[in-house]
């Protein structure tokens, strides 16, 4: 009996019924993911705290790893480790883990003939199995880093598959649209408008997507004869944002001085451990609804009884504006700080309010609208049930 390339990740996968599809899981099985890792990953160091540690092919973990329903680290620091040894700050390009990978595929509800536009070859992995299903003659992949996609582009030629490759930014428009559907392997806080320019009416974009404040999530879009594309989120999709919309990885500190000139002192009713809060579609509600914000908190010492439940929470949004709520479990309101143009707290709690009045809808509920012109519209149940603050400064 003759053994698939892609049989290890297929069994496990179609076990845990996550292929669903058979044409899918054909193309699984014809895919040797391992030929699509190269000779080094990275994975968090526990030596180095906040640093990801190289991992050759040597280390007993890649032989394991490569098998496994894992996704991994193939660039670090765009492609020039940050640290000694190898030692890499931040993670800049991957292999998606095969489940996640297979979700995404499966939501394009694609079939024979239709055309894809992938953004984000990465190792040419998922170009691959597109390759499998759709013909390498339907498949266009854009990749932004030289590097990358050069190795990408080894990768498929040497297993013989010849997709159209471009070397470029995804979040522009390249030749050969209209598309019958768009696939990112890339997060966005904003859908660029250039994916629905070249996704057909009536086509579908599938997407990682999330305001920046939480994770993203898996996000289906249909485009409208209007140019408006809508859908719902489906599950987690933690992806790397797209170069262009990632943030840097300065700590807290670097955006909040207590001590500069204009720092406003008082209280607010909002309690501070609110942005805290893991009810599911309340982080993805709060990214939207007040952009740009980002939080740090530090619990009191336990072993200080008068201070035991006390917190400090910083929010900022790293274009001048912070704010301090320092919580205490008497209630509030609660000692704040301010700074900068817009009054976080005040976002806050309105985000808050209209969240609730909203029937604190998790995310399964929540769904976006992309216009030609770059507006989001976060909605509960229906598109036509915006969910939106009104006043309040943005960014």
């Amino acid at each position: 009996m003759t053994v698939r390339p892609g049989a290890a990740i297929a069994r496990r996968l179609t076990a845990r019924g996550v292929v669903q599809d058979p044409a899918w899981h054909r193309a699984v099985l014809a895919v040797d993911r391992a030929a699509f890792i190269p000779d080094t990953v990275w994975a968090p160091s526990t030596e180095h705290p906040g640093w990801e540690e190289p991992v050759t092919r040597d280390d007993p973990r890649y032989r394991e790893w490569i098998d496994e329903d894992y996704a991994l680290v193939t660039q670090v620091d765009d492609g020039a480790p940050a640290g000694a040894g190898g030692l890499g700050r931040v993670p800049t390009s991957s292999i998606s883990q095969p489940s996640l990978a297979v979700a995404m595929l499966q939501a394009l509800d694609t079939t024979r003939g239709h055309r894809v536009l992938e953004i984000g070859t990465g190792t040419g992995y998922n170009t691959a199995l597109l390759c499998e299903r759709l013909g390498d003659r339907n498949v266009v992949s854009v990749e932004l880093d030289e590097d990358v996609a050069a190795r990408a582009r080894e990768n498929l030629r040497a297993l013989g598959y010849e997709p159209t490759l471009v070397t470029g930014d995804g979040a522009r428009a390249v030749e050969g649209g209209p598309f019958d559907r768009v696939l990112a392997t890339v997060a966005a806080k904003r859908v660029p408008a250039s994916w629905l320019a070249q996704t057909r009416p009536g086509g579908v974009i599938v997407t990682p997507w999330g305001p920046g404040f939480t994770s993203a999530a898996l996000l289906r879009l249909h485009t409208a004869q209007d140019g408006t594309a809508s859908g719902r989120m489906l599950a987690d999709a933690p992806f790397m944002w797209l170069r262009a919309q990632r943030r840097g990885a300065d700590p807290w500190h670097a955006y909040v001085d207590e001590n500069a000139p204009g720092v406003r002192t008082g209280r607010t009713g909002v309690n501070p451990r609110v942005v805290a809060d893991r009810a599911p579609g309340w982080g993805v509600a709060l990214g939207h609804l007040v952009p740009g914000l980002a939080y740090a908190g530090f619990e009191a010492d336990a072993h200080e009884h008068a201070a035991a439940g006390e917190a400090s929470v910083y929010v900022y949004d790293r274009a001048g504006s912070w704010a301090l709520g320092e919580y205490t479990p008497d209630g509030g309101p609660y000692e704040a700080k301010t700074a900068g143009p817009r009054d976080l707290w005040a976002e806050i709690g309105a985000a808050r309010r209209t969240w609730e009045a909203a029937g604190r809808p998790g995310r399964d509920r929540l769904g976006l609208t992309v216009t030609p012109d770059g507006q989001h519209l976060l909605w509960v149940d229906d598109p036509a049930k915006a969910i939106e603050v009104s006043g309040g400064s943005r960014p």
